[in-house]
């Protein structure tokens, strides 16, 4: 029996090796014992932090999903993991070099960045819109002619508004932010007018407002997107764990339970309800779950 007992542990210990060999980050990840999340500070409700600068939000739970699965498929008793912040400027460099092994915020997939990263199972379906006052008279982009406009830099929010602004000689004056929570101090400090990024982002701002009443999300959707968790690229290995982990999540209802906390229930830090229903989009990613770009 105790041969038995030994010969399926050393079983899965190479099992793990196996699993682990065939990927770097696993690799590294299965030598070292740790792992490095890549997080947002200020994406609410997808990651950033609360009153008590713990990491938190809708991405954050699904990238602890992932780190539970990795654990479980090195066969490792403890997986220590390091917490990062990332900014939209940043983001990409710090998966390519290493620093960190996975990002899961409010990274869109693209064709573009594909070259540089790879992505994950898509966890979140988006459109850009813009944010503003409800007595600003801003109903749509083509009343932001002439005017100021805030977007975070390196978002793709900042390419569509800079070639709208080109192509259609709308002379606005773009201003770019480091990240969410200042765009979102430019709009409420009258600096700009209007507020583009993702619609979800946009809500999440509203939880920090002063006033969410006074504020209002509007536009056509310039582009639908896709968020995934960023990965380094040609670490096949790595993405099928991380893929597998985060379809089980959105095909067995546990990504549903989490979208309704974080988007249907009061939230941090100001216990602010987003009520933004479960879009027919979502709906269609967690019955089938993909790594596709929408561009």
């Amino acid at each position: 029996m105790k041969r038995i007992v030994l010969a399926a542990a050393i079983l899965a210990a190479c099992s793990a090796s196996a699993v682990a060999q065939e990927s770097p980050t696993l690799k590294k990840i299965k030598d070292t014992g740790s792992m490095t999340l890549g997080h947002r500070e200020s994406s609410i409700p997808f990651s950033y932090y609360d009153d008590k600068q713990q990491v938190i939000g809708y991405s954050h739970e699904l990238m602890l999903k992932v780190v539970e699965a990795i654990r479980s498929e090195l066969k490792l008793a403890r997986l220590d993991t390091r917490l990062m912040p990332v900014t939209s400027a940043n983001r990409i460099t710090l998966v390519q070099n290493g620093t960190i092994d996975i990002e899961c915020g409010s990274t869109t997939n693209n064709t573009e960045r594909q070259k540089q990263v790879a992505f994950s199972t898509s966890i979140f379906v988006i459109g850009t819109k813009l944010m503003t006052k409800k007595t600003s008279g801003i109903n749509d982009f083509p009343d932001l002619a002439g005017k100021n406009v805030v977007t975070t830099a390196g978002t793709t929010s900042e390419r569509l508004i800079r070639k709208m602004n080109e192509d259609k000689q709308m002379k606005m004056n773009v201003i770019s932010a480091k990240d969410h929570g200042e765009a979102f101090l430019t709009l409420e400090t009258g600096r700009a007018v209007a507020f583009m990024m993702d619609d979800a982002l946009l809500f999440g701002e509203m939880a920090k407002a002063k006033r969410a009443s006074d504020w209002v999300v509007v536009g056509t959707p310039q582009s639908k997107e896709a968020y995934g968790c960023m990965l380094r690229k040609d670490d096949a290995g790595f993405k099928k764990v991380v893929d597998a982990a985060l379809s089980k999540a959105m095909t067995s209802g546990e990504a549903e339970k989490i979208y309704a906390k974080w988007f249907l229930n009061p939230i941090p830090p100001k216990g602010l309800n987003l009520n933004m229903p479960l879009s027919e989009d979502m709906k269609i990613l967690m019955k089938a779950p993909n790594d596709k770009a929408f561009e």
